[in-house]
């Protein structure tokens, strides 16, 4: 069985431990400094567990110590330490953090790794699943015009001004709305502010707005650098909350009081385990001299496992770093140093028991289905292939 140490007994941690330890493939061990999380994580899902603050070097190597993989479900700014931790031990790492200076130090880290050591940050959601899509659609076309993505984790029965619940990591929230965003424009990569770039569009008849935010491009800026004309991550909400959140990050000017901001959300918009999760991603470019476009739409939603409702956020985050720990322990991924998400295959990923989440009977699919008998022939394009929802 392969060894993992899984860093944090939180919302998303409980549902990686789910699914590692119902594999029966893994031996899982789960560290938090909070006991009453670990205490929590042992009683519902049977699993060991040990207390370490990982602000604590000494902590943090005796927690490696005999383990091969270390996941971490903390917070963004707790990952370089581990990362650092990680590399002495000579075990491999993986992440969820959307935060863009975080993954640039776990890559520096990441060059001195040893052979048959890997650093994959950014497994998730966003940045994560919808890397691997973006990349993927844009092996289909010869000739590359604009990659677009966007991701929201929503509830599905919205309330209030904001018409948002917590559904996940509230400080990767504020960095999101607060932080630069990376972006490539007529060719030119540059950072552009969030909470702009506002948009709409209509999928499944249901209205949604779009928005700069931080850090849901992961590596893809420089992967895809010099090669499209425009790249973009957008966060997607309910209609009306951009306005609401301009309010309070900008205007308020909690952006730079974030610990308040913090302590308003987290005592004021209650959590739901009752959501949707919203992924759409569309690449154009140029194939047999047609300007075509292909579109990847899907929703999941929050589903029952192993006698517990778990929200859709947990299931495609953990679903996805399950999924790249299962492709590495099997070969499927470089063997050493620095793993991006685009370097993961899309039809592999899917195929695999965790990322089928993002296909099983809680997701709808609304790519055309000209798509699978396009990459089924590579054969000309139909002219009604893929149109994106109106935006």
């Amino acid at each position: 069985m392969h060894r993992v140490l899984l860093l944090g007994a939180g919302k998303i941690g409980r549902m990686i431990a789910r699914f590692l330890v119902d594999s029966g493939d893994y031996d899982v061990v789960v560290g938090d400094a909070d006991p009453a999380a670990l205490d929590r994580i042992a009683s519902r899902i049977g699993v060991k567990t040990v207390r370490v603050n990982v602000e604590s070097a000494a902590e943090l190597a005796a927690a490696l110590r005999d383990r091969e993989t270390v996941l971490s479900a903390l917070s963004f700014y707790h990952n370089p330490r581990v990362a650092e931790a990680a590399l002495a031990a000579g075990v491999n790492y993986f992440d969820l953090t959307e935060d863009v200076e975080t993954t640039r130090r776990v890559r520096e880290i990441s060059e001195h790794a040893k052979p048959g050591q890997i650093f994959m940050p950014q497994c998730g959601l966003a940045p994560g699943f919808i890397s691997i899509v973006a990349n993927h659609l844009t092996r289909r076309v010869e000739t590359l015009d604009a990659v677009r993505m966007r991701v929201g984790a929503l509830p599905q029965f919205p309330t209030g001004a904001l018409k948002y619940n917590l559904t996940w990591s509230t400080d990767g929230l504020i960095n999101e709305y607060c932080n630069p965003c990376d972006a490539i424009h007529e060719g030119r990569r540059m950072e552009v502010l969030p909470l702009e770039g506002y948009e709409q569009f209509s999928l499944d008849g249901v209205r949604y707005e779009a928005f700069n935010t931080s850090g849901g491009l992961g590596t893809l800026c420089e992967s895809l650098e010099g090669k499209v004309r425009e790249l973009n991550y957008k966060t997607v909400r309910y209609t009306g909350h951009c306005n609401q959140v301009l309010l309070l990050v900008n205007e308020l000017r909690l952006s730079q009081r974030r610990d308040l901001l913090k302590d308003i959300l987290e005592n004021a918009v209650p959590i739901t385990f009752q959501d949707v999760v919203v992924t759409f991603c569309t690449v154009t470019g140029q194939r047999n001299g047609q300007l075509v476009q292909y579109t990847d739409a899907r929703k999941i939603y929050h589903q029952h496992i192993g006698g517990e409702n778990w929200s859709a956020i947990q299931i495609t985050t953990a679903a996805g770093i399950c999924a790249v720990l299962d492709m590495h322990v099997t070969g499927r991924l470089p063997s050493r140093g620095f793993v991006r998400q685009e370097q993961v295959d899309f039809d592999e990923f899917l195929a695999n028991r965790f990322g089928r989440y993002y296909e099983s009977h809680i997701a709808t699919r609304f790519t055309s289905a000209a798509v699978a008998a396009d990459a089924a022939t590579r054969d000309t394009i139909s002219p009604e292939v893929d149109r994106e929802p109106s935006v």
